[in-house]
């Protein structure tokens, strides 16, 4: 590589060298208390992703605010930076890189030293030359690529050379290639005709398959655990595949640790190589105590049990007791897999709930089973009948008189890059239950609803998030309706500026909410990174429930707020506005937990 031109210059105020050696000494014997130098560094010629490579790896630039910087430190770091300039447009095929450096001293003693890098990138060096071969068995297997992803005339990056190499290995991996090896990997740079040449060869060695599957632990059936293996002896072995099954184990909490150990040497000469699992049973039971504040709520507590297994078929039980001042709830549920034992169950769930809210007061016992399976594009499907017994009161209409059973049907799917704290991504649920008077209950109703939530980010720092709520139920009369399947608005997570269920129809006489069989509930928000954690929304939400027989209006509340984000997900303050309220006012609203 030919040298290239190198200017420095050092400005000052005295013209002799004595008093640049005398500088230096009286640097080093400087006392260690004395305050770091002032250092500004600046770099030009260079913008987007390569300016950041030479940023990152200047050290002169990441240590300019070092507190315990000294004079001597500071000289030694501009007298390396040209090289670590180069090094850093290395990967861009940039090799002829020039640097006009230049180091300014101030005159006052307490001024700002300036160390500035002019640099000129030069051309990026070309790809004269490809060598690329596999060998082997798998020579002609098609899964490799015919020709090296690079390509005689491209600029040499190295990114995407090291890229094209960990493709090719992958592959090799994936295709049961575990003996594959690279025999000749390398890039040649030729300095005098500024050019490069690649060279890859790579030897697959035999290809190699899954045999028989064993586990050895102590806790479940055999042939239950074979329902989460998703291979069969002779399948081609991929590596990746025994961590989907190590994953799938973990993830059903049955375990606390799981070793998957191939054994090779044990594989016979069709090179099938049996699988042991190694499994070490979880703690069978598992509490946890929460408090927490919402908005609708107010102050909650919180009381968890799960026993992570229960017999050799992996069936789960859990309970969860939340006590709030308005609503207070005991859930049960035993779980029973089958079929896919990861996403298919049997569920058998009772549940009893205490509600004392704005617009209704009463008790929900329910007794329910249900199946849900997981359907081919990742929707969920749940089918299921409840023996509901209701007591309530909702404005003065005082009933005990609802009891019965409801068949219900559910379709969901959530979509995310993230589940916590989702950047894009969405959630769809489409419910449908009722009954039948004198077949199933003492009344009759047919109730639909529609839920969706979308979060998507655009740019840098800026989000947007929709939320639509409909449902329609078809009886005789809203009182044919239990208060539980009602539709009401208002609350956090509706129209913002009420309370919860402070929205809905009202009884003509008493003027007060009384629920519809009908909803219409719209929220628009945007979101706007601030710093670090923090970001501020604004936000408008609108509708109502509705219901023919009775008066409600459209609503509509406009608000700002807060977001900080953290690993359970974002807590959210806002201050919302109630456009159509007479008279309008300011509400509060304080929630934590994912978006989604």
């Amino acid at each position: 590589m030919r040298a290239t031109a190198r200017k420095r210059w050092c400005v000052f105020r005295c013209r002799r060298w004595r008093w640049w050696a005398l500088l230096g000494v009286g640097a080093l014997l400087a006392s260690p208390a004395a305050a770091a130098p002032s250092l500004k560094v600046e770099v030009s010629g260079l913008e987007g992703q390569q300016e950041k490579n030479v940023l990152a790896l200047l050290a002169i630039h990441q240590e300019q605010s070092d507190s315990e910087l000294t004079v001597p430190r500071l000289l030694a770091l501009y007298r390396r930076a040209p090289e670590q300039i180069r090094d850093a447009l290395a990967p861009f095929g940039l090799y002829r890189v020039e640097i006009e450096d230049r180091l300014v001293r101030p005159e006052d003693p307490d001024g700002r030293w300036v160390a500035s890098f002019r640099i000129d990138p030069g051309e990026p060096v070309k790809i004269a030359s490809v060598d690329y071969r596999i060998t082997g068995p798998g020579a002609g297997d098609p899964a490799f690529p015919k020709a090296f992803p690079m390509q005689q005339g491209d600029v040499l990056l190295h990114a995407d050379y090291e890229k094209a190499k960990g493709e090719i290995t992958t592959i090799a991996s994936a295709q049961g290639y575990l003996d594959a090896e690279l025999k000749r990997h390398l890039v040649l740079i030729d300095p005098v005709a500024y050019d490069a040449h690649i060279e890859l060869h790579l030897d697959t060695g035999p290809r190699w398959y899954f045999g028989p599957v064993s586990f050895e632990q102590d806790l479940l059936a055999e042939d239950y655990l074979e329902k989460f293996v998703d291979f069969a002896p002779g399948d081609v072995y991929d590596p990746d595949v025994l961590l989907g099954l190590q994953g799938r184990l973990i993830g059903m909490e049955y375990y606390s640790n799981i070793e998957i150990v191939p054994l090779k040497d044990q594989a016979g000469a069709d090179r099938q190589v049996p699988i042991r699992v190694v499994a070490e049973r979880n703690k069978a039971n598992k509490y946890r105590v929460g408090v927490g504040f919402a908005t609708d709520l107010g102050p909650r507590f919180s009381l968890d049990y799960r026993r992570r297994y229960i017999g050799p078929r992996g069936h789960k039980l859990k309970a969860e007791l939340e006590i709030a001042p308005v609503t207070q709830s005991f859930v049960a549920e035993y779980r029973i897999p089958f079929r896919d034992p990861v996403s298919d169950y049997v569920q058998i769930r009772p549940e009893v709930y205490s509600f004392d809210t704005a617009s209704r007061q009463g008790t929900l016992i329910k007794v329910g089973a249900l199946q849900s399976v997981v359907m081919p594009g990742g929707w969920r499907r749940n089918l299921g009948i409840d023996y509901r017994y209701e007591d309530y009161e909702v404005a003065e209409d005082d009933s005990d008189s609802f009891s019965g059973l409801v068949p219900h049907a559910s379709w969901s799917r959530v979509v995310a890059d993230d589940p916590i704290n989702t950047k894009n991504g969405y959630r769809l649920k489409l419910l449908l239950q009722g009954t039948a008077r004198n077949v199933l209950s003492e009344t009759s109703y047919l109730s639909g609803s529609l839920n969706y939530k979308g979060i998507r980010t655009l740019g840098a720092g800026n989000r947007f998030i929709g939320r639509m709520d409909l449902g329609a139920t078809w009886a005789e009369g809203i009182r044919d309706v239990p208060a539980s399947q009602r539709f009401f608005a208002g609350g956090d997570n509706s129209i913002r500026g009420w309370g919860l269920d402070a929205l809905g129809p009202r009884d003509t006489e008493t003027g007060q909410v009384i629920g519809g069989r009908y909803l219409a509930v719209g929220s628009l928000e945007y979101q706007r990174s601030i710093t670090g954690p923090w970001s501020g929304v604004v936000f408008t939400d609108f509708g109502n429930a509705f219901d023919p027989d009775y008066n409600a209006d459209w609503e509509q509340s406009a608000g700002v707020g807060l977001r900080f984000g953290t690993p359970i997900g974002p807590v959210r303050v806002d201050v919302a506005y109630a456009l159509t309220k007479d008279p309008a006012g300011f509400r509060l609203h304080v929630g934590l937990g994912p978006d989604l």
